[in-house]
């Protein structure tokens, strides 16, 4: 066979080979096929409110870290400024998710900060969970979420469930916390006594 001949064949068969490379890239290149997802994550919102008005009026912000005055509870009479031996003074106070929030919440009694008018010692209080209709007074019932001895301490933290709304611009169901506050035999007269109370509500997942 010639020398000339020979280098055809080589070149027919490189040929070839390039040819079939060619098409085994084509056809590996048609069976690739891919898909795309994208997500976008919105936060919801959460602001708890109270109102020592009523279940469903007077509903404000009081949370004193953002600058918001504390709810000033109307106690019943005895007057709070008139307690005598043995007296025990009521008042109510209403919270609930306001109509933003996306999440069910507990409420808990976080803590109890008393002042400086010298009966602090001589008062104890109970906190009663009750129906947000119901009277705050000595025939309320339900849960006691917390109590104390003293305005400077609190015992027996229990937590509260809270309802959102059933649609976002609707509050949710309120509950109604019952404060009674009880002066002691030893209580001071002309002095006076008074606490701070802090609730803190924590989203519950859906």
């Amino acid at each position: 066979m010639s020398t000339k001949t020979d280098r055809r064949k080589v070149l027919a068969v490189l040929a070839g080979g390039l040819v079939l490379g060619i098409g085994a890239a084509v056809t590996l290149a048609a069976w690739n096929d891919s898909e795309f997802a994208t997500g976008t994550f919105t936060a919801g919102s959460f602001n708890l409110q109270g109102s020592v008005t009523s279940a469903t009026a007077g509903y404000v912000d009081h949370n004193v870290d953002r600058g918001d005055a504390a709810a000033t509870l109307a106690f019943s009479l005895p007057a709070a400024t008139a307690l005598s031996p043995g007296d025990v003074v009521y008042a109510p106070l209403w919270v609930r998710l306001d109509g933003t929030t996306s999440n069910n919440a507990t409420l808990v009694p976080d803590t109890i900060t008393a002042g400086t008018g010298g009966n602090e010692a001589n008062l104890s209080y109970t906190i009663r969970a009750i129906a947000p209709d119901a009277v705050c007074d000595a025939s309320a019932a339900g849960t006691v979420i917390a109590s104390g001895p003293t305005l400077s301490a609190l015992t027996g933290a229990t937590a509260v469930p809270l309802a959102k709304g059933a649609a976002i611009g609707t509050p949710g169901t309120a509950v109604q916390l019952c404060f009674a506050v009880t002066a002691a035999a030893t209580i001071t007269q002309g002095a006076t006594g008074s606490a701070t109370w802090e609730f803190t509500a924590t989203s519950t997942p859906n």
